[in-house]
């Protein structure tokens, strides 16, 4: 569970770089921002940081889970690795919704290009 945990936070911050890049992007562009575009960057952001939190929490657990079994409380360890795992699977469900409300983005992004070909081509 550990290196999938690490794998997964690694994934997670890669994705929030991309996003912060985007974002600095759009803003350092002369282009006006849609607020459409403002809200769905927002949302993406949120989700991200909940999906980090419940990742560290789930790794944190999974080390406490380890030291309370080390000293022979195996029942608790139980319940924490278990409370463990439904925060990873938060997470991960928190992922799966992050990935589709930034397909639906570029849905609408690839739609509005179709309607308005580029003027030089």
């Amino acid at each position: 569970m550990f290196p999938a945990i690490s794998l997964l936070l690694l994934a997670y911050t890669n994705r929030f770089f991309s996003l912060a890049a985007l974002i600095r992007n759009l803003s350092s562009d002369d282009k006006p921002v849609k607020q459409a575009q403002i809200h769905n960057l927002s949302q993406r952001i949120k989700i991200i940081r909940r999906m980090q939190e419940a990742g560290v929490i789930s790794f944190a657990l999974c080390v406490l889970c380890m030291l309370i079994i080390y000293l022979g409380f195996n029942k608790v360890g139980s319940a924490v690795f278990g409370l463990s795992l439904a925060l990873l699977l938060y997470s991960l469900v928190l992922s799966v919704v992050e990935i589709r409300i930034s397909v639906d983005a570029l849905n609408i992004h690839l739609q509005q290009m179709g309607q308005h070909p580029d003027k030089d081509a």
